[in-house]
């Protein structure tokens, strides 16, 4: 780790932006205490200004500028929280900014970094993924000689990230595991870094969503590579690849990765609104949704997770319930051919239904002959396991069914 230290310094950072950033609270949660079995606190990133830990990084980079950088300004490539970094910072340090986000950008992200540039920032839309904004911001940055501000490959980048790490050691200098979100990896290669020189013995483990799980494939590879096609839900997490820089020191400093399921991400995302009154995005959520896939290598020790970030648009939300209520059992999509006999729909509600259950959604496929044609029906339980009953009774009453919550290229058309 010696070669790490030359290279950044995550408390010299932190003297840097301690005067630009909120120290942001390390919080015990007792109901997950509680749940787990130990000791589980909360790195409240949520509630740094621009409510992510992107700040850091970005400004640390940006105020190291020279003076004639500054004049020529700043570009950027973001998914939303690296750009609203970069936003705070060009209005603070007063130069401009040329910021690069994907077309899918939730509206909420994209009003926070119009209102953090105060002017200073121009936002260019392009592309579906943060892979496409950064493939075009390069060639931008270079055809106008600007620099480029990158969210994670970046040694300034990785040491004002790693602050997280310096506050977390200052106010719980015996935490014996840390779980920490990764897209890039920033905020892994610098806070995990910082831990293991100040504790080599502490337990850091990286959580990635299951359908963007760059990290993963890049250490199974011994080094980067780029993905074919991502999840782009957890849109804070999801690139697809990894930077080198955050690749050779994640490799060296992380036990494990995890990879949650984007379902279980929206779980914990309701659980956290819900009983903990915190607002936390999908990529925020990320270590908190962890907690269950490695509650035996947590069990009687001091656990962080670190809240990433809270640029969660409210919008976002019926989707968030949708995918919840599909991962945990409580939501099912069918195609359902009824009888071609009288009192058919009434049978189904009266006799195949059970008595929680709900439909949520009813559309005939068919223009023509509705009555006797497919209709397309959601059905929302009460509890997991009233599925096979379901089942039971609708081919007890002779209904021609097709589930369509697995079939992915039927469910994305139809529902």
């Amino acid at each position: 780790m010696s070669d790490l230290e030359v290279k950044f310094n995550p408390e010299i950072a932190a003297e840097r932006l301690k005067e630009v950033i909120k120290r942001t609270p390390l919080i015990y949660n007792s109901r997950l205490s509680v749940k787990y079995d130990c000791e589980v606190y909360l790195k409240r990133e949520d509630l740094q200004i621009v409510r992510s830990y992107k700040l850091r990084g970005a400004y640390n980079m940006i105020v190291q500028l020279s003076t004639e950088q500054l004049s020529k300004g700043v570009v950027c490539a973001s998914a939303g929280n690296h750009a609203q970094g970069v936003a705070f910072s060009c209005r603070k340090l007063n130069t401009r900014g040329v910021i690069f986000m994907p077309e899918i950008t939730p509206k909420q992200k994209l009003d926070q970094t119009i209102m953090f540039g105060d002017g200073m920032v121009e936002i260019i839309l392009v592309g579906d993924t943060f892979d496409d904004c950064l493939r075009e911001a390069l060639i931008y940055t270079k055809d106008h000689d600007m620099n480029f501000i990158p969210p994670f490959d970046n040694y300034n980048i990785i040491e004002g990230q790693g602050t997280v790490g310096v506050e977390i050691m200052q106010d719980l200098e015996d935490a014996e595991v840390i779980l920490i979100p990764i897209g890039g990896g920033g905020l892994a290669a610098g806070s995990g870094s910082y831990f293991k020189q100040k504790n080599p013995t502490i337990k850091l483990l990286g959580v990635e969503p299951m359908g963007a799980p760059s990290m993963t494939k890049a250490i199974e590879n011994g080094g980067p590579i780029t993905l074919e096609e991502i999840n782009n839900f957890v849109d804070g997490a999801s690139v697809k690849r990894v930077g080198e820089l955050t690749y050779s020191i994640c490799k060296e400093v992380l036990e494990d990765i995890i990879l949650v399921p984007e379902g279980k991400v929206c779980t914990t995302i309701l659980q956290l609104y819900n009983q903990d009154a915190i607002v936390a995005e999908p990529a925020g959520a990320l270590s908190v949704a962890a907690l269950d896939l490695c509650k035996d290598q947590i069990k009687g020790k001091k656990v962080v997770c670190i809240i990433s970030g809270g640029n969660n648009d409210i919008e976002r939300m019926q989707e968030i319930k949708e995918l919840s209520l599909l991962y945990e059992g409580l939501k099912h999509y069918f195609v359902i051919r009824f009888p071609q006999r009288p009192g058919a729909l009434k049978l189904f509600v009266n006799h195949v239904l059970g008595s929680t259950d709900d439909i949520t959604r009813f559309e005939f496929i068919k223009k023509t002959q509705r009555e006797f044609g497919p209709a397309l029906v959601g059905i929302e339980l009460k509890f997991a396991d009233d599925y096979a009953s379901l089942i039971q009774r609708m081919e007890a009453h002779r209904f021609d069914y097709k589930e369509i919550n697995r079939d992915k290229t039927l469910f994305e058309y139809l529902v």
